[in-house]
Parts: structure tokens; sequence; C-alpha cells
């Protein structure tokens, strides 16, 4: 039992050293002007959620991801066009979350994941957000509903939690 509160408080160290080292003011305005650009080729309204340490309440990332959706009021949308993307820094996960009108497969959402962690797991984590962002909007292009482009409804700047 001591052992694994030790390795929960290692890792919680690590979630806030890896949000203060790599998610600064000018990483979080590229992803933010991303996000911006991204989103005028299609409807879907994507948020991008930071967490240092998930809480303890809270044990499996999806989960805590699930929670961060609602939270946020990514379903909140006129479309039903929200997506998360989630990144438990603690634990060293990514998960996507998608709203009801977006048609993708979970295959497609798991490959956005697994090239983000291999570049994150690499240190690259500017592009690797950048380039996680432009996956996303590929598949939102192909698979979020008609509608109107120019409507923002959600803040496209990235969420620290």
């Amino acid at each position: 039992m001591k052992k694994i509160k030790q390795i929960t408080g290692i890792a919680a160290l690590e979630g806030q050293w890896l949000r203060r080292r790599h998610f600064d003011e000018e990483v979080l305005a590229h992803v933010a002007e991303r996000i911006k650009q991204s989103e005028n080729t299609h409807t879907g309204e994507l948020v991008l959620a930071v967490e240092a340490v998930m809480p303890k309440h809270e044990k499996h990332p999806h989960y805590r991801a699930l929670e961060v959706y609602g939270r946020l009021r990514v379903w909140d949308t006129p479309l039903n066009s929200g997506v998360l993307l989630y990144l438990a820094l603690d634990q060293r996960a990514i998960e996507i979350i998608a709203d009801r009108g977006i048609t993708a497969s979970s295959a497609q959402w798991q490959q956005v994941c697994v090239r983000l962690q291999a570049r994150l797991a690499k240190g690259d984590y500017i592009e690797g957000l950048l380039a996680a962002v432009d996956d996303i909007e590929q598949i939102l292009q192909k698979h979020a509903p008609e509608g109107d482009h120019t409507a923002d409804v959600l803040s496209n700047a990235p969420v620290l939690l």
C-alpha cells in the first residue's frame, strides 16, 4: 500500500512538472489558433483539456474524460458536434470523447490518441498537439454534421485543469 502512494505521489509531481514545462501560454495560444482555423472547415467544436493530476475520486482516465466533457459542456452544441481531447498528464493518458452528431468510429479516434501518445513520449509536445488537432480536423471534415461552419460555439482556448 505504501508503494502505491509513493508512485501516485511521483506521478502527480511529474504531471505538474509536465504541465508547467510543456503547456505554457505560447503553446496554448498556438493550439487555440490551430483549433480556431480547423473549425472553419467543419461544424465540429474541439475542446482540449489538459489535467496535470487526476482527482482522487476518479481512477480511470476514460471516466474522468466523460466527467470533464460534461463539466466543460462540450455536449452543448446545436449540432451535437462537440469533441473533447483530454490529456491526463500524471496517468500519461489521452482520451477523445465525441458527441453523438459525429459519425467517426472509435478506431479513428484511437489512432489519433496513439499518434499523439508517440509524439508526447518523444517530448514533441507542441508539434504533437498541433498534429493531433490536424488529425481531428480531417476526421471532422468527413464525419461532422452538415451546417454552418462559421458558428464558433465553444471556446478554442485549451483548458488547464
